[in-house]
């Protein structure tokens, strides 16, 4: 048990986080999984995580350095994977904060390390990119300091080691002079000094904590965590504790530590250590296992409760079961419920309309599902997100972010008069070297489809970041688009001429030989209104030609909306058709007359 360290490593997105473990992994010697190539980034594995550059699902690496087992936990960088977050902290028994050496700590840094504190986690500093010329290694160790004092870190905890590194060059030390850098050993060698090894007691009766699940086809559901006490053997007979304290006595079939990324069968594990079993088909994450004569539960895992929720449904659409593989309401739902079995902040409830309600903790947590989905070739229908109200005392309760924003000093009075507009409340600003860095608390409801705006408004230079502040009284405005939608009044294929035509009246998002149905939302009208347009329109052909005709006309490239820029996009009616192969925006009645009807008595009530 002394010879087992288990470390958590917490880093906004793009501050190198993935680039320091794989060097970590490969400086180790550990053994490497035979398909990975040295270039490749070993922890963001995922497609999703490649493409985004951002962490989204736990993993657990194991190294051995100098006779100890040190478990690496990477985890999730953003608020919206708070259940995943608070899972892998419960695992670790310290944790290195990896912080850019220019950017310094951000907001997604703040949400984890403030959850680490909460759970008394020794803490060492990482400064990396140490190697960037524009680099403030003082600046960010004080703004750092600054956070620890803020969170309210004791004396001993903000007195933290610090380790100054490049990731990407594998070298790190206890000066900031990469010339005098020769590897990245530094690191683990204060991993040694400074984090003590898992409290834990081999001699008392198992408890095993589950904190992640995944599905083999040989092995079935494999159920991962730390061993809080007692020893585990292969073939042991177990009791399997369940949330509501129902105690069933089962066989291991597998037992299983990491070597590397990858999973080996062993036959004995001690307390302290971080495993992974086989042969508990109904284990979930939280749940307890435990010795067979003296099973005793550990605490179930408290998350955080989801602030988001959506309505999913079968695509209803004309072009509905041409791309998707699985499409039934029955795929549909085993889907969405299997996702319970991993995602503790997701709730799934069956609709009153043969659909479902999906609750999230924001955004982006229900836009990765949506994605994995997507690419999984299911085809389904989801409507616009909204806000979980809670009522309190007879009187209601929103939720409401805070937003940091980073921006060019040029562009401060555009972000200021925009989210002035949204009843943002400023908490903080302050300029340095032309950059504005603004601080605001904003209902989260508000801040829907702002961020799109927010680029177009800052030309892509801006940064901005979102952390769950808490619930507060709702205010009771529901924000509503400015800007009406263009709909294809006719089934068809768009062509140029049509296209060309309705390009005056606003912004496009799509081009011209795509399919689209009467309904389909084909762009957004520059007025307040709904448009409904022709843009499969043929050009009449004649004999008589003019020796200029049609030379002058310039079709400008449609803005191709991606998932979260048609979630953000769209109203209360209208929904996002989601399929393997393509994401349309639709009205919610794709007849017109129809629609005028419905709104007309929305409005009337």
């Amino acid at each position: 048990m002394t010879n087992i360290r288990n470390i958590a490593i917490i880093a906004h997105v793009d501050h190198g986080k993935t680039t320091l473990v794989d060097a970590l992994l490969k400086q180790s010697r550990t053994r490497m999984h035979k398909d990975i190539a040295d270039t490749e980034l070993i922890m963001d594995s995922n497609d999703l995580e490649k493409e985004r550059g951002i962490t989204i699902f736990s993993k657990n690496a194991s190294i051995i350095w100098e006779g100890t087992k040190i478990n690496i936990i990477d985890t999730p960088g953003h608020a919206d994977f708070g259940g995943e977050v608070e899972r892998v902290l419960t695992m670790a028994d310290g944790c290195l904060l990896l912080i850019d050496a220019k950017e310094g700590p951000m907001p997604q840094t703040r949400f984890v390390l403030k959850k680490a504190l909460e759970m008394k986690l020794k803490v060492i500093v990482v400064i990396n990119k140490i190697d960037r010329s524009d680099a403030r290694i003082e600046h960010v160790l004080n703004k750092t300091f600054d956070l620890f004092i803020e969170l309210g870190a004791d004396e001993k905890t903000a007195y933290f080691p610090i380790i100054y590194s490049s990731g990407k060059a594998g070298k790190a030390g206890k000066e900031p002079d990469l010339s005098l850098m020769t590897d990245i050993q530094p690191v683990f060698q204060t991993i040694m000094e400074n984090i003590d090894p898992p409290k834990a007691d081999p001699n008392k009766p198992l408890q095993l904590h589950i904190t992640a699940l995944t599905n083999d086809s040989f092995k079935g559901r494999i159920a991962t965590g730390k061993i809080y006490n007692g020893t585990i053997k292969a073939n042991q007979e177990v009791i399997h504790i369940s949330r509501d304290g129902e105690k069933k006595k089962y066989r291991l079939s597998s037992l299983m530590t990491f070597e590397g990324l990858d999973r080996i069968d062993i036959e004995e594990a001690t307390a302290g250590d971080i495993i992974a079993v086989a042969g508990i088909p109904e284990i979930t994450i939280g749940e307890t296992l435990a010795d067979i004569v003296n099973p005793i539960a550990l605490p179930v895992l408290a998350i955080e409760e989801p602030t988001i929720k959506m309505t999913f449904s079968v695509n209803s659409s004309p072009f509905a079961g041409r791309e998707g593989e699985f499409k039934t309401s029955r795929q549909i739902r085993e889907r969405l419920y299997k996702e319970l079995e991993t995602d503790m902040a997701l709730r799934v409830e069956d609709g009153l309309q043969g659909d479902w309600i999906v609750s999230g903790r924001g955004e982006l947590h229900l836009a990765i599902l949506i994605e994995r989905m997507r690419r999984e070739d299911y085809e389904f229908q989801v409507a616009r997100p909204q806000v979980i109200i809670k009522l309190i005392d007879g009187k209601k309760f929103a939720p409401f972010e805070r937003l940091f924003i980073e921006v060019p000093e040029d562009y401060s009075g555009i972000v200021m008069q925009k989210l002035g507009n949204r009843h943002a409340e400023l908490q903080h600003m302050q300029v340095e070297n032309g950059i504005a860095f603004f601080e605001f608390i904003i209902a989260t409801r508000e801040l829907f489809g702002y961020r799109s705006e927010f680029i177009t408004d800052t030309r892509g230079l801006g940064i901005m970041n979102t952390v769950f502040e808490s619930y507060k009284e709702d205010t009771g405005i529901i924000p509503e688009r400015a800007q009406g939608s263009l709909v294809a009044n006719e089934d068809g294929i768009t062509t140029l001429y049509g296209l060309t035509n309705m390009q005056d009246r606003g912004t496009l998002f799509i081009g011209p030989a795509t399919n689209v149905y009467k309904g389909q939302v084909i762009g957004q009208n520059a007025r307040s209104e709904d448009l409904r347009v022709n843009v499969c329109k043929v050009k009449q052909q004649t004999n008589m030609r003019s020796k200029g005709e049609g030379t002058s006309v310039h079709f400008d490239a449609p803005r191709i909306m991606t998932l979260e820029d048609a979630l953000e996009y769209i109203s209360n009616y209208e929904l996002v058709e989601v399929t393997p192969k393509n994401i349309r925006i639709r009205k919610l009645i794709l007849d017109e007359l129809e629609e005028r009807r419905i709104k007309s008595q929305g409005t009337a009530k």
